[in-house]
C-alpha cells in the first residue's frame, strides 16, 4: 500500500555519509547491519545515504592481481586467518566470501558510484550493493569495465559505459569528496549521521538505531 505524504513528511530525516572502499569487506558488512537498523526505523525516519570515496590502498595496482596473492604479500601468513574470519562473518549473513578472483585498484569503482550519485541519487545506495555483492561473492575484479558497466545497468543507470571510459570523468569529484569527507578518516567504513553523530567501524543494527535517535534529537 503506498505512504500517504502525510505519513512520509512527519518522519524526521536521516542523512548518512557513508566513507567506504569498493574492496573493504567491513563495508560490506557494516551495510548489512545499517540496512537492518533502517529497515527497523523506517516508520520513524526517512533516510538519504551518501556513499563517499575513500582508499584502502591507494597505490593498488590498476590491473588485476590475485586476491591471494595481494594479501599474502601485504599480511604474510596472517592472511589465511583474515580470510577464514571473513569467510564465517559473510556466512552469518547469508553470504558466502569468495576468496577468488582479482583485486586492484578501486578507482573507477568510485567514479561510478558519484555518477550514480549525481544521475540517480536514490540508486546509489543499490548500487554499492550490487559492487560488493559481485566482488566479494563473485570474484569480479573490481576494475573490470565490464562489471562496472553491467552493475550500473542492473540498477537502471544508462550511460556508465560513455563516462567511465574518459579516465577524467569524475576524477575531481572523487578527489573533493575524498578531501571533505575522509581526509581525517584512518579506516572505514565510517559514518556521519545528520552532519554530527559519528560512527566507524561495522556497528551492530542496534547502534546505528541508537545514532538516528541521538542524530535526530
Amino acid at each position: 500500500m503506498a505512504e500517504s505524504a502525510s505519513n512520509t513528511g512527519s518522519r524526521k530525516l536521516i542523512q548518512i555519509d557513508v566513507s567506504s572502499d569498493s574492496v573493504c569487506p567491513w563495508c560490506f558488512v557494516g551495510k548489512k547491519n545499517l540496512d537492518k537498523a533502517i529497515d527497523a526505523s523506517k516508520d520513524q525516519y526517512n533516510f538519504e545515504i551518501r556513499w563517499r570515496p575513500f582508499f584502502l590502498d591507494p597505490s593498488a595496482p590498476k590491473d588485476g592481481v590475485s586476491k591471494k596473492e595481494f594479501y599474502r604479500q601485504k599480511y604474510g601468513n596472517r592472511y589465511e586467518g583474515m580470510f577464514a574470519r571473513m569467510s564465517e562473518i559473510f556466512k552469518g549473513l547469508g553470504l558466502e566470501f569468495d576468496t577468488a578472483g582479482l583485486t586492484g585498484n578501486s578507482l573507477d569503482s568510485h567514479r561510478l558510484i558519484h555518477y550514480t550519485g549525481k544521475q540517480a541519487p536514490e540508486k546509489q545506495h543499490k548500487l554499492v550493493e550490487e559492487l560488493f555483492i559481485g566482488y566479494f561473492t563473485q570474484g569480479k575484479f573490481i576494475g573490470d569495465r565490464e562489471f562496472l558497466v553491467e552493475t550500473a545497468k542492473k540498477v537502471g543507470i544508462e550511460g556508465a559505459e560513455e563516462f567511465l571510459s574518459d579516465p577524467n570523468n569524475g576524477l575531481t569529484e572523487v578527489k573533493e569528496e575524498l578531501a571533505k569527507y575522509s581526509k581525517n578518516i584512518t579506516g572505514v567504513p565510517n559514518y556521519t549521521i545528520n552532519g554530527k553523530v559519528k560512527l566507524s567501524g561495522a556497528q551492530p543494527p542496534e547502534t546505528f538505531q541508537s545514532a538516528f535517535k541521538a542524530a535526530s534529537a
